[in-house]
């Protein structure tokens, strides 16, 4: 039975690493086992946020991946406020180093009024007219174009206009209701330039894809008429074989970013106020930050005097992540204190999922996550604002810590399977073939 084609066109691809690569590279690993064969388009030199070479091993052999350079103002951007060729850029304003407030603050207005939808751009125009050359000679059933950067979806939306190619738009996270939309400083012609082509990628695609309910929502009301939730999840062949011990000490692990947003100061005013109050948990206390963190989280722990039960690691390879976690007594889940909150679902809950290890999360308890984590039975959900909350789940944790000897769980998690998650892609794709 011949198989189907579908063209993905993505910006992130191995060996960049970091949380915006997982998706794709996870469909694609498992598309081939529901008869679908992919194709890859993605840049050949782009600005990733890490690298991870450990990401190669997921990708399914003998698959086709187009490479195009792409040029990027990056460095003209790290000329001006003064960082190194070397330097990562940072999405969702987080800032790892302290900088000059007044190039920040320009930086971000040429960011958000110049390059629209995103520095990706340029490479808009010189993918289409390859893309339309290389599809005529190599059609495939159907196109996906999966953003942020939303450049993706402007060369789907050109491939349709000069092609009329079924098209697909996977959206990882919202555009112009993104959490740090309002910080990019736009002009009222620049704001009204994304939001029309926000909109116009919603109407033209065939179908939208969203990682979750709000956001979808938010969608059918801009005009999308097709769109369907399907999640990030977690890929079971990342769970290592044998279950690595629990620390001895009572550690509470966060995975990923930490920017201003997602900095919590009650968090860490309960964490003062035990510690305070609690000999042994002083005694006892680690805090692992794995991942960037905004350098202001940094400064709320030194002026709690909390350094000393804080471990920082930049960066692990994404292999070792589950490992991680696997060890964790509480894992630590904040949400960004946003007017969008409601609607994130940040890819890290589906690892933390997957670790079996109980979930503290600080967010909106309406919210897309507080679903998930409940529907599971993984965790507790508190607001912003409940101190005590927060302050009693650590307490009782500790508390089980100290005095449960078996502390193992089982949650049901099975829904969020990346191979479960690529059959329901896969259906959505055969049913627009069809029609």
């Amino acid at each position: 039975m011949e198989s189907n084609k579908v063209l993905i066109i993505t910006y992130y691809w191995p060996p960049s690493g970091g949380a915006g690569v997982q998706r794709w590279l996870k469909f694609v690993k498992y598309l081939p086992e529901f008869n679908w064969q992919p194709v890859v388009y993605t840049p050949e030199n782009p600005e990733a946020p890490a690298a991870d070479v450990s990401l190669f091993n997921d990708i399914p052999k003998n698959i086709e991946i187009i490479k195009l350079p792409i040029w990027e103002p990056y460095l003209f951007y790290k000329k001006f406020t003064g960082k190194s060729k070397d330097d990562k850029i940072n999405s969702g304003f987080l800032a790892e180093k302290k900088s000059n407030p007044f190039l920040e603050k320009i930086s971000v207005f040429i960011r958000g009024n110049f390059f629209i939808p995103d520095a990706r751009k340029f490479w808009i125009r010189p993918s289409i007219k390859y893309l339309a050359n290389y599809l005529i000679d190599n059609p495939v059933d159907i196109v996906v174009s999966t953003g942020p950067p939303h450049s993706m979806h402007l060369i789907a939306l050109g491939l349709k206009k000069k092609l009329n190619i079924k098209w697909i738009a996977d959206f990882r996270d919202p555009w112009t209701n993104i959490d740090y939309y309002k910080d990019l400083k736009l002009t009222r012609f620049s704001d009204n330039k994304h939001k029309r082509l926000e909109k116009e990628v919603l109407l033209n695609a065939d179908f939208v894809i969203s990682v979750g309910k709000t956001i979808a929502d938010e969608f059918k009301q801009l005009g999308a008429k097709n769109i369907e939730v399907i999640t990030n999840g977690f890929d079971s062949d990342d769970i290592p074989v044998s279950r690595p011990s629990l620390d001895s000490v009572f550690s509470i692990v966060h995975l990923g970013a930490i920017n201003k947003d997602r900095n919590h100061p009650l968090f860490w005013e309960a964490i003062k106020q035990l510690l305070d109050e609690n000999n042994e948990f002083k005694n006892k206390l680690e805090i692992k930050l794995i991942g960037k963190v905004d350098n202001s989280v940094f400064q709320q722990i030194d002026d709690l005097n909390l350094s000393a039960f804080v471990k920082h690691t930049p960066y692990i390879s994404h292999n070792q992540v589950l490992g991680e976690l696997m060890k964790a007594r509480l894992l630590y889940l904040p949400i960004n204190n946003t007017p969008n909150s409601k609607g994130i679902v940040t890819g890290k809950v589906f690892e933390y999922l997957a670790s079996q290890r109980p979930i503290l999360a600080i967010g909106r308890v309406d919210g897309d996550i507080a679903e998930i984590v409940t529907e599971t039975g993984a965790g507790s959900i508190f607001d912003f604002n409940d101190l005590s909350g927060i302050k009693e789940y650590l307490s009782t944790s500790f508390s089980k810590f100290i005095n449960v000897t078996d502390q193992s769980y089982s949650f049901n998690v099975d829904l969020y399977s990346r191979k479960s998650l690529t059959g329901k892609l896969c259906k959505l794709f055969e049913k627009q073939v069809d029609e």
